[in-house]
């Protein structure tokens, strides 16, 4: 029997999907969109994938993958299920479910920069009918998506809660990691209305093991932020408790093992030559930025971000000491920077600490190589451009190195024929865990 009190097309909508007959889409297709649309199609779900890079579209509807860590062969499987990708905004009204899954960066004054969310949305709405759901999932600050995505929803004369639902259900993507996927990791989903919770609640129910429900769209935006603020100041601890260690002499990465290995009150955080990613060096300055709204400064959560922020500058420093002391100037020496890629064995660049490392050291007249197994060209980004290819690991190139500045720890990497061949190794990830003469750890 039908409730009566539930909007008819909120009865349609949960029925649809937890019967799996409902068609989602999902809208942006990279770190977080691509594993997502997988595993609605491992779900039983028809998935329709939207993004604006052709080239991306034409290689998913080729069954190819363009994420190092998501085989071909999934994306196959998902084809054969019924995905389908496009570059066509105005195919919005055939998902029941729509999944907005596009960056959300910083603009040149260290501020939200919303462009990518809220010209994604706009070109959503128009095609927009009753009875769908939209998700936004891309971090932001709190009051996004009912500040800036229930007016332009209201504008097309929807009503929220009634014939359209609207909420907020952060990513929790961490690439490359083997011992969390999609499926198994927790989804947070806050409602513009309950009926709206309603059905995010039933949007994700089918494709995630736990769904966990808040009281409204804002707490789950800060909730996103909180996950990486914790993050973003703890490095920031160990990142100056680093400095104070190296000034003492002390080895900082084996005072943080020696400290894990108590078993309450502690959790472990390893520095680092800096933030990267697309999480932990943008989120805080979404809260800074809103906080000031309500005349609130920000101390603990900017203090963290400067001493990030500052982290390669030091780690340069390190290196021109260490070749100081070895009768040479950066100007003219040869650096090869091990590993490009902000995290350990995936090939994502994202506001990558390596990357400000290589134009420091190249705005001091360094010459500049670099090697990745997972990233064989340098990609073209929005702030920076090398036009070099990933070195192989040889002897001989390894020697022909002034220093080699262990910047991003891949599993590939033979560390021991570094330790026999460079000249000098500067290590900023605790690679090597005693001493050797030639290195200098940062």
């Amino acid at each position: 029997m039908r409730d009566e009190s539930k909007p008819a097309c909120l009865e349609q909508l949960t029925t649809r999907l937890s019967e799996r007959t409902a068609v989602i889409g999902i809208i942006g297709l990279g770190y977080v969109g691509l594993p997502l649309t997988l595993r609605y199609a491992e779900a039983g779900f028809r998935v329709l994938g939207i993004d604006i890079d052709g080239a991306k579209v034409e290689r998913l509807n080729r069954g190819e993958s363009y994420i190092n860590h998501i085989a071909a062969a999934d994306i196959v499987h998902a084809r054969d299920r019924g995905f389908e990708a496009t570059t066509d905004f105005s195919r919005a009204g055939e998902p029941d479910a729509l999944i907005i899954c596009v960056p959300t960066p910083l603009n040149a004054y260290r501020e939200p920069d919303l462009s990518f969310v809220l010209g994604t949305t706009d070109a959503l709405v128009p095609f927009m009918r009753p009875g769908q759901v939209l998700s936004l999932e891309s971090t932001t600050y709190p009051g996004t998506t009912d500040e800036e995505l229930k007016p332009r929803l209201e504008a097309r004369g929807f009503t929220i809660g009634q014939d359209v639902f609207l909420v907020f259900s952060p990513e929790r993507e961490d690439p490359g990691n083997p011992d969390f996927h999609t499926r198994t990791i927790p989804k947070v989903c806050g409602g513009v209305t309950p009926a709206c919770l309603e059905a995010g609640i039933a949007l994700y129910s089918p494709a995630i093991d736990r769904v966990v429900p808040v009281s409204s769209t804002r707490a789950a935006e800060l909730t996103k932020l909180l996950e990486n603020i914790h993050r973003a100041v703890n490095i920031g601890l160990v990142n100056e408790m680093k400095i104070i260690a190296d000034r003492m002499q002390i080895d900082i990465h084996e005072v943080i093992r020696a400290a894990a290995t108590k078993p309450f009150g502690f959790t472990p955080y390893y520095p680092g030559p800096g933030l990267g990613g697309h999480c932990i060096p943008i989120d805080p300055f979404y809260l800074t930025w809103k906080a000031r709204e309500y005349g609130l400064h920000t101390r603990f959560i900017e203090l963290a971000g400067e001493i990030n922020s500052d982290m390669p500058h030091w780690v340069v420093g390190k290196l021109t000491d260490a070749l100081n002391r070895r009768g040479k100037a950066v100007m003219g020496s040869r650096v090869l920077v091990l590993g490009i890629a902000y995290k350990k064995d995936v090939e994502d660049m994202r506001e990558s600490p390596s990357v400000e490392l290589m134009e420091i050291l190249r705005d001091k007249g360094a010459v500049v190589d670099y090697a990745d197994p997972h990233v064989p060209v340098f990609p073209r980004m929005r702030e920076h451009h090398f036009d070099l290819r990933s070195v192989e690991l040889t002897p001989q190139r390894i020697a022909s190195y002034d220093v080699v500045l262990v910047a991003t720890a891949h599993s590939a990497f033979d560390f021991e024929l570094v330790r026999q061949y460079a000249g000098l190794i500067v290590d900023t990830r605790g690679v090597y865990a005693s001493p050797l003469p030639n290195l200098v750890k940062a």
